[in-house]
């Protein structure tokens, strides 16, 4: 089995021309892609079409250049985006591809892509240990599609999640149902927290008998350090991508990550790029810049309301929500080390790392 991923450039969200191009040259099959994770450039709210727009127009290639179905895609090819590329940060999309009879030349254990998809919550089950239970299930079905036997070599676990709308909230009530906010954004953190927590008691990282209605988006000390959670309205289901190492694969890519203990933690940047084999000192090296493909990072702006003791103001920005300077201050952050903007960086991280921190995990092609 070989594990291939390609990033690709995006002019617009509705662009799949780069992608386009590589199904053109024969890099690689369209029935072979099993995921796509990427940055759109709206607003990251609950009123973000750009992810279902951008959706659509990649499910449309896949279906042209392989002769599948919009439904078929639809069903096995997670799509996942994380809205908002402030900053300097760099729309693109990472395309993943696994060629089941192919040989990328790598040895031991290479780069592996797992992907499951779970049922869709009612809105009375969203954000609530339901939704937990159901993530946890979903990301252990997609470590099994990953070929993944330890824990260890799970790297980046990233779920996409649904959101309550006025509709979906008038729904339960129509049910005498209640729902845990009437507030649509605030049901995104719900929906990132109870993500992360079933990603942390899939991979072995949280015990379930330690979680409860109350630790939802509330214990922060209790989270996963491969978690990555997104939410929007155009799904209710968790749609799961997990990145990975498997002896099964002979990918000549290989993955790994670290942890940002908060947002300028540009050292944790540099070990995970080491962990790689890629030599960095200060900046990643010029001769190892084509070998690094993405850098996935979760972020959140340090809850205390100081970084390393300095006042920050996320939080009481009535113009700009914070989500949106943490995006653009972490890309800015990864990008001084790797020399790239372009890198996937999605902030909301509820039980995601330190409550000031996130993973970072780094993608690259051997030496």
């Amino acid at each position: 089995m070989n594990v291939s991923a390609f990033k690709v450039g995006m002019g617009a969200p509705d662009d799949v021309s780069e992608g386009r191009k590589l199904l053109d040259a024969g890099a690689f099959r369209a029935e072979h892609v099993v995921a796509i994770l990427g940055k759109t450039e709206g607003n990251g709210g609950v009123n973000d079409y750009t992810r279902a727009l951008a959706t659509q127009c990649f499910q449309l290639l896949i279906a042209e250049k392989s002769g599948l179905t919009m439904d078929d895609i639809a069903r096995k090819v997670p799509i996942i985006w994380s809205g908002g590329t402030e900053g300097l940060m760099s729309p693109h999309a990472t395309i993943f591809v696994k060629d089941p009879d192919g040989d990328g030349g790598g040895k031991g254990k290479g780069f592996t892509v797992g992907t499951a998809y779970t049922r869709d919550m009612t809105p009375e089950e969203f954000g609530t240990m339901a939704h937990i239970r159901s993530a946890a299930e979903g990301v252990k079905a997609a470590i099994a599609d990953a070929g993944i036997d330890d824990p260890s070599d799970i790297h980046f676990v990233q779920i996409k999640t649904g959101a309550l709308t006025t509709e979906r909230i008038k729904d339960a009530w129509s049910r005498n149902a209640r729902v845990v906010t009437t507030d649509t954004y605030k049901s995104m953190s719900y929906a990132r927290s109870v993500a992360a927590l079933g990603i942390g008691m899939a991979t072995g990282e949280i015990d379930e008998d330690a979680v409860n209605e109350a630790t939802i988006g509330q214990d922060l000390d209790v989270f996963s350090v491969v978690a990555s959670a997104s939410s929007g309205i155009e799904l209710m289901n968790c749609e799961i991508i997990v990145l990975g190492n498997s002896p099964r694969s002979t990918s000549d890519l290989v993955i790994d990550h670290a942890v940002m203990k908060d947002a300028i933690d540009a050292a944790a940047v540099r070990e995970a790029l080491r962990k790689v084999g890629l030599a960095v000192n200060g900046e990643l090296s010029e001769k190892d810049q084509d070998r690094l493909v993405n850098v996935f990072v979760k972020c959140e702006p340090d809850p205390s309301g100081n970084t390393r003791g300095r006042r920050h103001v996320m939080f009481e920005d009535s113009d700009i929500n914070y989500t949106r300077h943490i995006r653009g201050a972490v890309n800015a952050v990864v990008a001084s080390v790797t020399g790239d903007t372009m890198c996937y960086v999605s902030a909301g991280a509820e039980h995601q790392g330190p409550a000031s921190g996130g993973v970072v995990a780094a993608l690259a092609r051997g030496a």
